[in-house]
């Protein structure tokens, strides 16, 4: 008998790597979404094309799968009462919003007291999406559904490490249901965040120091994609492989990378030559033609990606704590701080502030550090340099 999953969000991710792993583990796969056309695409076809994008392209189709909107809240209940393993993929600021769909099923299932225990893979950008995920469900459950939430219902925090681009108008108009990927299939997950016996999945890897696991997604990957997107912006690159192939940019990311990693193997312990390895498997997977990922996409949303936990103030302050001088994430910092694409609105915003406030301002309304901390006066520096090489 067919294995049943719930996917929620069928959009790059959904498709694009959840429904390929259930795919290919046996599991018939329900996506809840709200864009009518995929919905009733993969009600019509029960299928999707994926093409894997490299060197030799290959398209998969994943099949046994069907799609409820999220609007039928009794089609989505359903569907999560009877699935035997579940995921989400649909955005942070999403996540409040598929909570009473969540809560629905969950509580139709557990009418059942010897219903099997349920784990859904939360596959959001944020840190503690599990536990945040769980409250919020738990705010449209009866209390006497409490229990069943925290004893019998994994909520499962993952790494997601797949590059899924931009698609171009063309590859639109080919099918409206493909999804183009990149060939990397690895889904690291919180092993202590399952509920039973951990159910199974292809590529997944249950992971005891997934905290570790989380800060190399954001400080190796995160860090040194946005390093090469904001530096290459500079340069006027339009695609990240073009921004890697640039000896000056290439430079400068390997800097970066060189920093992080010996940051992060000081603070957990993590073998530094298998961090180095991971990040030279990231450099080479950045050279991906085929993939066509945009510097725009990776350089999007500056603000967030200042943040004083994310990608390149995090790490600069992980390596500043580690007794490392990070000079070359700085750098990237800095670049960033200079981001101004006139298609992005909070490009113009960051640059709003800047005008206003000057950097003293960026620092303290968006890194959340003080400007005469040890990082700020690093970012300081590293924007003089790049005036002095002609980047800025």
């Amino acid at each position: 008998m067919l294995r049943k999953a719930v996917q929620f969000g069928a959009g790059n991710i959904g498709r694009g790597f959840l429904g390929q792993l259930f795919y290919e583990t046996g599991y018939g796969t329900t996506f809840v979404d709200v864009v009518d056309e995929i919905v009733e695409g993969l009600n019509r076809r029960h299928e999707y094309p994926l093409r894997i994008v490299g060197e030799e392209s290959e398209t998969l189709c994943i099949e046994d799968v069907s799609a409820v909107h999220a609007s039928d809240v009794e089609a989505v209940a359903r569907a999560t009462a009877e699935a035997d393993f579940g995921a989400t993929a649909v955005g942070v600021p999403v996540l409040s919003r598929i909570a009473p769909l969540l809560a629905a099923g969950i509580a139709r299932r557990f009418e059942r007291a010897d219903a099997a225990p349920i784990n859904f893979i939360v596959c959001e950008n944020m840190i503690d999406a599990g536990p945040y995920l769980r409250e919020e469900v738990r705010g449209h459950l009866d209390s006497r559904n409490h229990g069943a939430l925290d004893e019998r219902v994994g909520f499962v925090e993952a790494s997601i490490g797949r590059m899924v681009p931009i698609m171009t108008e063309r590859e639109k108009a080919e099918d409206p249901l493909l999804v183009c990927v990149e060939p990397y299939c690895e889904l690291p997950v919180d092993a202590r965040g399952f509920k039973g016996a951990i159910p199974p999945l292809n590529h997944m890897k249950p992971m005891d120091n997934f905290a570790a696991y989380v800060e190399r997604k954001l400080f190796v990957h995160n860090m040194s994609h946005a390093t090469a997107a904001y530096l290459g912006y500079l340069k006027g690159h339009e695609f990240i492989w073009q921004a890697i192939a640039d000896p000056a940019v290439r430079a400068e990311v390997d800097g970066a990378l060189a920093e992080t990693c010996a940051g992060l193997s000081a603070r957990h312990g993590m073998d530094l030559g298998e961090l180095e390895a991971h990040g030279e498997d990231l450099l080479r997977r950045y050279q991906n033609k085929a993939l066509g990922d945009q510097v725009a996409r990776i350089a999007k949303d500056p603000i967030r990606k200042l943040g004083p936990k994310d990608r390149l103030i995090g790490s600069g302050l992980m390596c500043i704590e580690q007794g490392i001088e990070p000079v070359h994430v700085a750098r990237g910092a800095a670049a960033a701080l200079a981001y101004d694409h006139p298609g992005d609105d909070t490009a113009q915003r960051l640059q709003e502030i800047r005008r206003r406030q000057g950097v003293e301002g960026v620092f303290a309304e968006v890194c959340g550090i003080e400007g005469s901390s040890r990082m700020a006066r690093l970012i300081v520096a590293q924007q003089e340099y790049l005036a002095g090489q002609g980047w800025l």
